[in-house]
C-alpha cells in the first residue's frame, strides 16, 4: 500500500548529528535555509480582530504578529526603533497604537511611527532633523493560508500562493475548490492543544511523515487506522507525509460532523498527513482538519502548538461537542506518544556512533524526501558561496 520502493534511497545522505544539536549551526539554518522560504510563525486566530497582537520568538528573533484595522495581518521585529525595548510582552489588543514601554514611543498597526513623547524635552514632541516616516517598525514579509500566519524572513521567496499550489491542487481535487475557505477555527476547550519537546524540530517532521512507527508506538491508532492502509505521499518539491483510505468518520456512536462541502464522494475514508517544510504539520479528513506549528525554541527544544478546524460552523455548537471531544482526546493521545520518541531520537544524536543512521527503500521515502529537501538548500547556499569566492578571488 505504500507504493513502489526506491532501493537508491538506501545509499543517501542523512543529515549529520550537528544538525540536531549544534546551536551555532541551528543559527545559520535559520539565517540560509529557513529564512528563503515559507515558514510557519503562528495562526490567523491568535490575531482575529483589528488591534490584536501577538509577540513570538522563533528560532531567537523576537517577532510581533499584528492585525490591522483593515483585517490585514503584518508581522514586525518586536523592538522600538529608539533604543530596542522589546514592545509587547504578552498576547492581547493593543488598541490603535503600539506603545513602546520605555519611553512611549507610538506605532500604527501598520508598524508606522506616529509619536515620539517629549523627544525635544518636557513637552516637546518634536525636533528639526528627526523625520517619524524614516523610522516605521522593522516589518517581516508575511501572507496567511490554512488558518496560518506565514512568514518569508529574507523576503525573496515567490509568492506564498505559488509556494503552496502543489499542496493546494491536490488537496482541491480531494476536499473541493473552496476547502479553504470553509476552514473555521475551533477556539473552544477542544479547539487548541500545546507540547513542549526536548528535541529539534526536524525529529518531529521526521516523525510525523512516516507511518512505519504506527503500530509500535500507536497501538490504539493502529486498530482503527493500520499501517496497510496507508501510503506514501510526496507532494513535489516542498512536503511528504502519509494517507490512509479508512479513516473512519462514523467511529463511536457521536454524531458525525459536517463534511467539507466538495469532498470527493468517492474517496470519504481518505485522510492525508503532510509534513509541509520547513515547520508545519497538516493533516486532512472529510469532517476537519488540523495544524500544528513546529516553534523551534532551541536547537533541542521545540514549542508544538495544535489547532483544529471544522468545515462548518454547526460544527462548534453543542450538538457536536461530544464529537469534537473525542477527536481531540484522540490525537491528543497520539501526539502525547510521539513525544517519547522523538526526544529519543534527539538523545540517540549525542552518539558519536550513530551520524545520519539509514533510509529503507520503502518506509523511509517521506524522511528520505524532507532530508533531500534539506540538504539540497545547503548545497545550493554552498555553491552561491563558492562561486561568490571565485569571482572575489579572480
Amino acid at each position: 500500500p505504500h507504493g513502489m520502493a526506491d532501493p537508491a534511497i538506501s545509499h543517501s545522505t542523512a543529515l549529520p548529528n550537528r544538525a540536531y544539536t549544534d546551536p551555532e549551526e541551528w543559527l545559520r539554518e535559520r539565517d540560509e535555509i529557513i529564512s528563503k522560504t515559507w515558514a510557519g510563525l503562528g495562526f490567523s486566530n491568535d490575531i482575529a480582530t483589528p488591534g490584536a497582537v501577538y509577540p513570538v520568538t522563533f528560532m531567537g528573533l523576537p517577532l510581533l504578529m499584528v492585525r490591522d484595522q483593515n483585517g490585514h495581518a503584518h508581522v514586525f521585529h518586536n523592538v522600538c526603533r529608539h533604543r530596542g525595548m522589546q514592545l509587547m510582552a504578552e498576547a492581547g489588543e493593543t488598541g490603535l497604537m503600539i506603545r513602546c514601554p520605555y519611553h512611549k514611543w507610538g506605532y500604527d498597526l501598520s508598524g508606522q511611527l506616529k509619536s515620539t513623547p517629549n523627544i525635544g524635552g518636557m513637552g516637546i514632541h518634536e525636533v528639526a532633523g528627526f523625520k517619524c516616516a524614516d523610522h516605521a517598525l522593522a516589518a517581516v514579509r508575511c501572507e496567511e493560508s490554512m488558518g496560518i500566519v506565514f512568514i518569508n524572513l529574507s523576503g525573496e521567496a515567490p509568492s506564498l500562493a505559488h509556494n503552496l499550489e502543489p499542496l493546494m491542487s491536490r488537496w482541491q481535487a480531494l476536499a473541493g475548490d473552496h476547502f479553504e475557505e470553509q476552514l473555521i477555527a475551533d477556539s473552544g476547550d477542544y479547539g487548541a492543544m500545546e507540547l513542549t519537546l526536548n528535541s529539534n524540530y526536524k525529529l518531529a517532521v521526521e516523525n510525523y511523515c512516516e507511518s512505519y512507527h504506527l503500530p509500535f508506538v500507536h497501538p490504539d491508532l493502529n486498530t482503527y487506522s493500520p499501517l496497510d492502509a496507508h501510503y506514501n505521499l510526496l507532494v513535489e518539491p516542498l512536503a511528504s507525509g502519509q494517507g490512509t483510505r479508512v479513516y473512519d468518520l462514523a467511529r463511536g456512536d457521536d454524531q458525525p460532523l459536517p463534511l467539507f462541502s466538495g469532498w470527493d464522494s468517492d474517496r470519504l475514508k481518505t485522510a492525508e498527513y503532510l509534513s509541509l517544510y520547513p515547520n508545519v504539520l497538516l493533516g486532512i479528513q472529510a469532517d476537519h482538519f488540523f495544524v500544528i506549528l513546529l516553534r523551534p525554541e532551541a536547537v533541542n527544544q521545540t514549542r508544538e502548538r495544535l489547532q483544529f478546524f471544522y468545515a462548518d460552523r454547526d460544527a462548534l455548537t453543542d450538538a457536536f461537542e461530544r464529537r469534537r471531544q473525542s477527536l481531540h482526546d484522540a490525537w491528543s493521545l497520539v501526539f502525547a506518544e510521539d513525544i517519547s520518541v522523538v526526544e529519543g531520537l534527539q538523545y540517540g544524536r549525542a552518539s558519536p556512533a550513530f551520524d545520519g543512521g539509514l533510509f529503507t527503500p520503502l518506509m523511509d521515502v517521506p524522511t528520505h524526501h524532507f532530508h533531500q529537501w534539506f540538504l539540497q538548500r545547503k548545497q545550493r547556499k554552498q555553491r552561491n558561496s563558492d562561486d561568490a569566492g571565485m569571482k572575489i578571488g579572480q
